[in-house]
């Protein structure tokens, strides 16, 4: 879910194959010839194969376990992270190492986060039959992937961790976390919380583990060993992830856009976007990055904004954050505003807004790269659109937006209007569309139906493989056990007739 900013991502991975041979076995340079010889001529390979050999053995300890012990685990591993004195430590650290967010927003994040996925995952078989569909014949069995990288981005180095972790022991796997090297302490805070949760109900340590040390090389070697890859963070990790030659789920890359049409309740739709954007200072990939909004209550809703304490730029002002965002004129903001408070990113633009100001607005017209504040700013700062006519020409707005950033990933609109949501969703190249709701709320909440995750994908408009929230029910593999049924009666007559009929045989 969170974004890497601007020269603290893992950066741009170089392209490597591994072919995948054979039965998973204690050690990969056994079971695959590519490994070995790398493992043979690198150090930094020859570290990771140990930690994936001890990863691979605690796996095989929890291979046979029953979903009651299952469910015993993963609560225990939940509970050491979200334990009042523990969530406050992460938080603290968090903010500390990285410098991005706020600690009440973390504690908040880390205990949502964690509960709302282990809610999720409530009563979720993940264990022997899982699902059985008598008519057709069919028994579905789940079982273990195996080993799971978990890439760790610099900005949720506290929560990412743990909901991943769930996911990956809710399926009987062992997890190997790659921390960024910028927040390597807190990352490792957590998972040392959730090794000792482990061995408080009698499962190994080493069913979660951190890589030591982590650089560029060492999580390269971890993505080519491990057997399935969760890459939450930058583009450049993804693109790695999914270059490695290991199955991956990725995510793709934030911007979201909440609409505003004539029929929304004002105060409403206000108070959401705020909510969203504002939290932790907007390290989500959900936080609005860009409100389209209706001509017709374009300036009530900027008031409403504005009243609460937000501050709209001039001209002048927007020319200056640009300059202080983009220096280099890139896509991607520099870290120096990535996560701030509004009144430090204005000092560094030199003006000054009160301290207690939540957000900054600029107004836009136009998208691409010309127009910088039209992608994700990692920031309290939000881009405003005006648009008129129907819903349509929102929806023609939303795409071009998230064409430059963003496609694939999730959009909003407050609304009266079933019509407008309807016309919304079906015209957007979105994965989400959030009606009446903080964007936030895209990653589960307690409103709303979507599964609890901290890894949004985008389907293939964002490069990924999937449109869903990545949760628990991908980190198992399916056995298909199918028995004979009635055979069905396929008529040529019912599937060509009406062909026929137009066209002829």
């Amino acid at each position: 879910m969170e974004s890497a900013p601007k020269g603290v991502t893992l950066g741009s991975m170089t392209e490597r194959s591994s072919s995948k041979q054979g039965p998973v076995v204690a050690n990969p340079a056994v079971a695959n010839p590519v490994v070995a010889d790398t493992v043979a001529a690198s150090p930094a390979a020859s570290e990771v194969a140990a930690v994936v050999d001890r990863a691979r053995a605690a796996a095989r300890a929890i291979e046979s376990y029953t979903q009651e012990q299952v469910d015993e685990l993963v609560t225990a591993v939940a509970w050491a992270v979200v334990r009042k004195d523990h969530a406050e430590a992460l938080a603290r650290l968090a903010v500390d190492e990285g410098g991005f967010g706020n600690y009440a927003d973390k504690v908040a994040k880390i205990s949502k986060r964690v509960t709302g996925v282990l809610a999720d995952m409530t009563g979720l078989r993940t264990v022997g039959v899982v699902e059985e569909l008598p008519a057709a014949g069919l028994v579905k069995i789940a079982k273990p992937v195996g080993v799971v990288a978990a890439l760790i981005p610099t900005t949720g180095p506290d929560a990412t961790p743990p909901v991943k972790a769930l996911f990956a022991l809710k399926g009987r796997n062992a997890i190997i976390c790659a921390p960024h090297p910028r927040t390597t302490g807190a990352t490792e805070a957590v998972v040392g919380f959730m090794r000792a949760a482990c061995e408080q109900v009698g499962a190994p340590a080493d069913l979660v583990q951190s890589l030591p040390a982590p650089s560029l090389p060492k999580t390269q070697e971890l993505m080519r060993q491990a057997d399935l890859i969760v890459a939450t963070g930058g583009a450049g990790m993804v693109r790695a992830a999914y270059s490695s030659g290991t199955p991956a789920y990725g995510v793709g890359v934030g911007n979201a856009v909440h609409v505003v049409d004539e029929t929304a309740d004002l105060a409403d739709a206000a108070s959401a976007i705020l909510t969203a954007k504002t939290f932790d200072n907007a390290t989500s990939c959900l936080a609005d990055n860009a409100l389209v909004v209706h001509a017709d209550v374009y300036d009530e809703l900027l008031w409403r904004l504005t009243e609460a304490g937000t501050h709209q730029c001039d001209p002048q002002q927007k020319e200056a954050l640009r300059q202080v965002m983009w220096p280099d004129g890139g896509p991607v903001p520099t870290v120096a505003v990535v996560a701030k408070s509004a009144a430090h990113i204005a000092g560094l633009a030199g003006f000054e807004v009160d301290s207690a100001c939540p957000m900054l607005l600029v107004e836009e017209t136009g998208t691409g790269p010309d127009h910088p504040f039209s992608g994700e700013k990692l920031s309290v700062v939000l881009a405003l659109y005006r648009y008129e006519g129907d819903i349509s020409a929102a929806a023609e707005l939303v795409n071009a937006i998230t064409a430059y950033q963003g496609l694939g990933h999730t959009c909003g609109i407050h609304t009266s209007s079933d019509a407008n949501v309807e016309r919304l969703a079906l015209t957007t190249r979105t994965a989400r569309v959030l009606v009446n709701q903080n964007l936030n709320e895209g990653a589960g909440s307690p409103r709303n139906g979507l599964p609890f995750t901290l890894s949004l994908s985008c389907g293939t408009w964002g490069g990924n493989i999937t449109t869903e929230n990545v949760n628990a029910r991908h980190f198992v593999n399916l056995t298909w056990v199918s028995r004979p049924i009635e055979p069905r009666t396929i008529s040529e007559e019912a599937l060509f007739g009406a062909h026929w009929h137009a066209y002829g045989r």
